[in-house]
């Protein structure tokens, strides 16, 4: 067990044949930290070539959910006080995403409840990721002034029904676990209270699918996918405003709504989303996650991801002063310098 006790942020021990990950920070929802980051990682590097562990499994204690995404605090701090710390954090935890989608065993993510943000890129990377009747799953950035790093726009971008990646991306609206299925962010849904068990069977020994599929039961119906029509023909724009124009003219309510919601999150981050998705389709999971450096170190210079995790969790007035304030007053060339500007440094050397 790494850490001091209960009080360590991340507990990792092995049983059995199986390496255990739990994140342990339930009052933050296990809001991921850089100490966090390095204990996972240190983990997965010890047991990687270790022939004692055969499997990992990753959860969250805590009954709110697996992870809430990055310390935002810590984020908004580092931006304050002009410090390294922020980038510094997102080339570990994007290291680590990479190293999770590369992992030579099998690496299981329980995705119960909230699991957004830089939850989705300890789990969606993974081998097996299973949802529960609570998990929320989602992207939120673009209400922060961020867009969805770890990688998440290399998910969102390879979901194959037209346009809901860019929804998803987009509105920052979590989805839960049928559509997380439905939509290729998870694979296998295990009722809540069958996890314990789950545990104790792969750490018991023996072939990881097969004892996953022994707890596996029928997920939840989609609640998207009624809205897949409206959803295709309103992403097709060639910019983030005339998806919107597209949605807030569409006779269905729903339609209406998500462009509504969509103007109230960051112009500029929603502009940077829309052509990440856009182009995520092409490129390796590596290559995004060094877009995803890139343009965090660029997009942290802008006043709004300052200013949106000062409304969201600093202030908590909910009232978030965008700059620019519209999508129609973002200026392409200020989006193509925040995806394309080059770093003195790399997450991949």
């Amino acid at each position: 067990m790494s850490g001091t006790g209960d009080e360590a942020a991340v507990l990792t021990r092995v049983e059995g044949g199986l390496g255990r990950i739990e994140l342990n920070k339930p009052k933050a929802i296990n809001a991921l930290s850089a100490d966090m980051v390095t204990i996972m990682a240190d983990a997965l590097q010890q047991w990687k070539d270790d022939p004692a562990v055969t499997a990992v499994l990753v959860t969250g204690r805590g009954d709110r959910g697996l992870c809430a995404g990055g310390d935002i605090k810590a984020i908004h701090r580092a931006i304050v006080e002009g410090t390294s710390d922020a980038v510094d954090f997102w080339a570990d935890e994007y290291r680590m995403n990479h190293a999770i989608s590369q992992y030579p065993k099998p690496y299981i993510a329980v995705m119960d409840g909230i699991t957004m943000g830089g939850g989705v890129g300890i789990s969606v990377h993974g081998s097996h990721r299973i949802v529960t009747e609570t998990s929320k799953v989602g992207m939120p950035e673009t209400g922060i002034g961020l867009f969805p790093d770890v990688g998440g726009t290399y998910a969102l971008a390879r979901i194959p029904h037209p346009g809901v990646g860019q929804h998803l991306a987009l509105t920052g609206q979590p989805i839960g676990p049928g559509d997380a299925i439905r939509y290729g962010l998870a694979d296998t849904f295990v009722p809540r209270d069958s996890i314990d068990d789950l545990a104790a069977a792969l750490a018991a020994g023996g072939d990881v699918d097969e004892i996953i599929a022994r707890f596996a039961a029928q997920p939840p119906a989609s609640q998207l996918e009624a809205d897949e029509d409206w959803i295709a023909a309103c992403y097709t724009g060639d910019t983030a405003a005339e998806v919107v124009a597209a949605l807030r003219a569409h006779a269905d309510e729903a339609a209406r709504a998500a462009g509504d919601l969509i103007a109230t999150k960051s112009p500029l981050s929603v502009s940077v989303t829309f052509e990440m998705i856009r182009t995520a389709g092409d490129m390796s999971l590596a290559d995004v996650l060094e877009r995803d450096f890139r343009a965090g170190s660029e997009i942290s210079a802008q006043p709004d991801l300052r200013e949106g995790i000062r409304a969201q969790v600093i202030d908590k007035d909910r009232n978030p002063q965008w700059s620019p304030a519209s999508l129609d007053e973002v200026d392409p060339a200020l989006v193509t310098a925040v995806l394309s500007t080059p770093q003195n440094r790399k997450v991949f050397a």
